[in-house]
């Protein structure tokens, strides 16, 4: 899916981490430059042709959408 996310307009950057407790669990970061290009992510092909076929049915999720913490 990295390819597939980095090559589609928007994306800033893709990252999946495996957690060193608990190696069946992965914590992936999509940065994206704006809400609707996020959004528009959802139609694409690593969303649509590998993400709910191929990934969804073997996950449990847990989706956190998030804003960098800016220092006061």
């Amino acid at each position: 899916m990295r390819p597939l996310c980095l090559a589609e307009d928007g994306c800033v950057s893709w990252e999946a981490y495996r957690s060193h407790k608990d190696v069946a669990r992965f914590v992936l970061v999509e940065r994206w430059a704006s809400r609707d290009h996020c959004g528009t992510h959802d139609s694409g092909a690593a969303i649509q042709d590998i993400y709910i076929p191929e990934i969804m049915p073997r996950i449990e999720r847990e989706v956190h959408p998030s804003a960098p913490v800016v220092p006061v």
